[in-house]
């Protein structure tokens, strides 16, 4: 096979996957960096992906992953350690000589931000703009992945409620296969989006009332929006068991949401990759057994 020249970090996670599945078909030859060798590991493998096992906070793994490397994607988890991984990355794929980097930001990412991990996606972002390399930074909207994280999922599942301290603000939910779409397109030609910022939204934009109308349309039965305080909020996350960074970050954004930071609709997907965002109804469709008890 010839040697990879795209390295996609993430790889087990929800864009980095759907990224690669979509540079093989394609027959692109791809690097998969993944924490853990495990099934998703042997399954990327399966794939046709070389798949190198690393941690972003270390340096020294990072660099023999970017050897031969010319285009990669990056990807952290909402945690700590963000702009270490990004200082580490930036300076590998220097020495490597690594040509373009598409980043996984976030809307929320701004100077005056209170969360402590959009404060650091903004800083992130600075750190690669400084580095010279090429960058393109995307800012998602929630994920619809969202309604399938474990602590939302149960409400639903369990309750059939969606229970946010979101108030009466709005969002056009996209889903992260769609961002692969995205992610990867730029990956194959990255030269139009250099220097460039993304807001990624998905195709309608509505509040959470509607969006519970939608999955119960999916799913024929009552779905409801349970507009909670911040304080039951957390006290829900904390007996979930979340992590306290986590915790932190979704307090502070749920206050940006009300405030319409997360607004938006698509204008960037349907435009490089030819095919508009799904829906909330048509990913509820797509991942339809994840709602049923």
């Amino acid at each position: 096979m010839t040697s990879p020249n795209i390295l996609v970090t993430g790889a087990s996670g929800f864009t980095g996957r759907r990224t690669v599945e979509i540079l093989r078909q394609k027959k692109h030859a791809v690097r998969a960096l993944v924490r853990t060798n495990d099934d998703r590991a042997a399954s990327l493998r399966q794939l046709g992906a070389e798949v190198v096992v690393a941690d972003l906070l270390d340096l020294n793994a990072v660099r023999a992953a970017l050897e031969g490397i010319k285009r990669a994607y990056f990807v952290y988890p909402i945690a700590p350690g963000l702009i270490e991984a990004t200082a580490h990355f930036a300076l590998a794929a220097k020495e490597a000589g690594v040509e373009s980097v598409v980043n996984m930001s976030q809307i929320s990412a701004r100077r005056v931000a209170k969360s402590h991990a959009a404060l650091n996606h903004y800083t992130a972002e600075r750190v690669f703009d400084w580095s010279g390399l090429d960058m393109t930074h995307l800012r998602p909207t929630y994920f619809a992945q969202w309604l399938i994280y474990p602590h939302w999922r149960k409400h639903i599942v369990e309750h059939s409620e969606i229970r946010l301290p979101f108030g009466s603000g709005r969002h056009a939910p996209i889903a992260a296969e769609d961002q692969a779409r995205l992610i990867a397109a730029i990956l194959e030609n990255p030269q139009p989006h250099k220097g460039k910022t993304y807001p990624l939204h998905g195709p309608v934009e509505m509040n959470q009332h509607a969006v519970a109308d939608e999955i119960g349309k999916v799913l024929d039965r009552e779905i409801k929006y349970v507009a909670i305080t911040l304080d039951q909020y957390r006290q829900e996350m904390q007996s979930d068991g979340l992590q306290p960074f986590l915790i932190q970050h979704l307090l502070e954004v749920a206050k940006d949401y009300q405030h319409g930071v997360f607004e938006g609709e698509d204008s960037i997907i349907a435009e490089v990759t030819g095919q508009p965002p799904m829906t909330i109804g048509a990913f509820v469709t797509l991942h339809k057994e994840l709602f049923t008890k």
